[in-house]
């Protein structure tokens, strides 16, 4: 078996996109063919029309509130981060301030650790109401400190809400979104996350006017917060996981009221092409490093890690300090680059399903170097200051929105797609530790580096990233656009 399945995979690697789509396509139109053919045996009419986005929708919109507090949670100590100094003691001491920003990225890390067994062990309606009781723990803990160290374990809890939201949600959306709307829905995590980080940075402008304002930028978090652990009670819960531990007539209830009562049917038999409604088989850890899913989890992992590598959340983290060595306003600095983010993303939900996702990514990475390019002309020594400060707003606004068209919003859709359901949750969490890894050690060190070695050189390495970016994907990634899961799944991993 494991011989077939190697030639299998070598060949389907072997073949051209089109060749794929072709391949794809037939397997579709069999596939589909099978599951009419025995729904009209077993006297069920097919219903052949996608099912309403409608039904779906108002669970994707709770869903991605976890985003909205992610995002925020990013973006909280940007503008405010001067005056927490401050106030706590430790103005000038760029190691502390630089803790504080990553202080909860170390606690994602914990949260993503552990995100892949809670969401399969309690299930993903429940994950969520866990992800968002830390956000309002450390939130109080970070809004009532008088000093350094009680600011750093408040950002440490909000941070293990923020790594177990992330992959609950991309999971959720995966799992819960009809295939022709899927890509767009997934879109729609990044736009809340933009929607996240532009609040944090709008709502801290006034913290220079206003003594103590930045204790409320934390209060304020723990409203969205309070109603996502609420909503989620009313929100259906996954019928991938039901299935998978065998509560197939619950299952069935979630089909029905996520994509009505004509599909549910279809979507079961179409369910029921992989799995078996059985958890009794035990995903080990080091299956997901040197098993035979290890490929798949590598490229989940190299694309999470060269999005962090691009520089991106350096830029969201300190663009307040970027902008003013510019000579610019932090605050309205900071309000462009918000704007500039949601845009991209906006304009990615709405080619996610027609365009592709490999298409997105290697647009949206090329893009980001050629950005990173103009940053690093900006810091020449050639250029006039009028034009340097141009060309450095001008790239960094366009860094920001090329990364919204792709880079940001596709990996956490993608990898849910292309892990087999059952390792979906398990091989998340191991991707998203990697990307929090990474984007802690960027958000600590990215100003250090920058006084060591200068815009120019820290910009060019950025770039380097993002072109490296470009030839991975153009090499490791496959199309998913407007496929079933399954579908996706026999594709990649054919089976016996």
């Amino acid at each position: 078996m494991w011989g077939r399945q190697r030639e299998a995979s070598m060949m389907y690697k072997r073949t051209s996109s089109r060749d794929r789509s072709s391949t794809f396509d037939v397997e579709e139109t069999t596939g589909n063919a099978v599951i009419d053919r025995a729904l009209v045996q077993n006297g069920t009419e097919v219903e052949n029309t996608n099912p309403s986005w409608k039904l779906s929708f108002p669970h994707v919109l709770v869903a991605t509130l976890s985003s909205f507090l992610f995002g925020y949670h990013l973006g909280v100590v940007n503008e405010p981060l001067e005056s927490i100094s401050l106030d706590l003691g430790f103005n000038g001491n760029t190691l502390a301030e630089g803790l504080v920003v990553s202080m909860c990225l170390g606690g994602a890390f914990i949260g993503s650790t552990l995100s892949g067994w809670i969401a399969d062990g309690v299930g993903r309606r429940r994950a969520f109401q866990l992800c968002a009781l830390p956000m309002i723990i450390g939130a109080s803990i970070s809004a009532t400190t008088r000093n350094l160290i009680g600011m750093l374990l408040g950002r440490f809890v909000v941070g293990t809400g923020m790594g177990l939201g992330p992959t609950v949600a991309a999971l959720y959306v995966t799992e819960v979104s009809p295939p022709f709307v899927r890509g767009t829905y997934g879109a729609f995590i990044q736009i809340a996350t933009c929607l996240g980080l532009m609040g944090s940075l709008l709502i801290g402008i006034p913290v220079k006017e206003i003594a103590g304002w930045w204790r409320i930028c934390f209060w304020v978090s723990i409203v969205p917060a309070a109603i996502l652990c609420l909503a989620m009670v009313f929100c259906a819960e996954s019928p991938h996981w039901l299935y998978k531990k065998g509560r197939t007539a619950e299952a069935e209830a979630e089909f029905e009221k996520l994509l009505g009562g004509s599909h549910v049917k279809s979507s079961l038999a179409e369910l029921s092409k992989l799995d078996r409604g059985d958890d009794g088989d035990i995903v080990k850890f080091e299956e997901l490093l040197y098993g035979r899913h290890f490929r798949v989890v590598f490229i989940g992992s190299t694309l999470f890690a060269l999005q962090q590598l691009s520089g991106i959340n350096a830029i969201f983290y300190f663009s307040s300090s970027v902008f003013k060595s510019a000579g610019l306003s932090s605050g309205l600095a900071n309000v462009f680059v918000g704007i500039a983010n949601l845009l991209g993303s906006v304009v990615a939900m709405v080619l996610m399903d027609k365009l592709g996702r490999k298409a997105l990514l290697q647009w949206s990475f090329f893009s980001m170097a050629v950005s990173m390019a103009i940053q690093v002309a900006a810091s020449s020594s050639y250029i006039p200051g009028s034009a340097s400060l141009y060309l450095s707003v001008g790239g960094m606004l366009m860094f920001v929105l090329t990364f919204a068209l792709g880079a940001g919003p596709v990996p956490s859709l993608l990898l849910p797609e292309i892990f087999p359901s059952r390792i979906r949750a398990k091989a998340m969490a191991v991707c998203m530790s990697v990307h929090w890894v990474i984007n802690f050690f960027v958000g600590l060190l990215f100003l250090r580096l920058l006084e060591q070695l200068g815009p120019q050189l820290l910009y060019s390495i950025f770039g380097t990233f993002c072109l490296m970016a470009v030839a991975f994907v153009k090499r490791n990634v496959v199309e998913t656009k407007g496929k079933s899961l399954q579908e996706i799944e026999i594709a990649l991993l054919p089976q016996e």
